[in-house]
């Protein structure tokens, strides 16, 4: 079986000629179904830059990266939208459309999947699970900044993804709520192998992964089993 994410000869940079600065520098790395693995570095490592591009949220430069056995390097929109409906992504920022409650948030991840019977169901599940089934009606404007980063999480989870891409996605939150998170992150893993790369600086988390990638200055320069993997 292929590996969710495989990565051979990345390079990427933004700008051109004179403007033009390297970013991502010889990336490799594979990544295989249902591990949970943490990617950490200073500001300006390329982090996000390199979860953008694995997301299929911009087009490979140079380099191949393979996403659930699909190869990226040359793939056409279409192709990249249907590797997209198989991912979940949560960001920092939590992104939601403040004209909608918390239920039509989530809903929203179930639409992009084009899944109609059991929305509504679905996406209550998933609020609940994270602690909102109290909120469930409530618009942005009135939850706390930790509850709508919970409705984000339950947005990128609803569909279940085989891949979720998360950028400091316990940043607002209090630790119940980040354990809630990781709780959930594991279960999928067990239940139904879907892979976890996950930008963090928070410590206490990195414990929980199965392994921990350091970025530097574009490059990837260590990767090593989680702490509790030599327990």
């Amino acid at each position: 079986m292929h590996p969710a994410i495989s990565i051979a000869g990345l390079n990427h940079a933004f700008g051109e000629g004179e403007a033009r600065r390297q970013v991502l520098f010889d990336i490799n790395l594979a990544i295989p179904r249902g591990q949970f693995v943490i990617l950490v570095g200073a500001s300006g490592s390329g982090k996000t830059t390199l979860l953008t591009l694995l997301g299929c949220l911009r087009a490979l430069q140079q380099g191949r990266v393979g996403l659930l056995g699909q190869e990226l390097l040359g793939a056409d929109e279409e192709t990249r939208i249907a590797c997209r409906r198989r991912l979940g992504f949560i960001f920092q920022a939590h992104n939601l459309h403040d004209s909608l409650t918390a239920m039509q948030n989530v809903r929203m991840g179930l639409d992009v999947h084009g899944i109609r019977p059991g929305a509504d169901a679905a996406a209550e599940h998933a609020l609940r699970l994270l602690g909102l089934g109290e909120r469930l009606h409530y618009l942005p404007a009135n939850l706390s900044g930790g509850q709508k980063q919970r409705v984000a999480v339950a947005r990128a989870l609803v569909g279940n993804p085989d891949i979720i891409f998360a950028d400091e996605p316990t940043a607002a939150l209090d630790w119940e709520s980040a354990q809630q998170l990781l709780d959930i992150i594991r279960l999928l893993a067990t239940e139904r192998r879907t892979t976890t790369l996950m930008v963090t600086h928070d410590s206490r988390i990195m414990a929980l992964a199965d392994r921990i990638l350091t970025m530097e200055d574009g490059r990837l320069v260590r990767d090593e089993a989680a702490p509790r993997a030599h327990e």
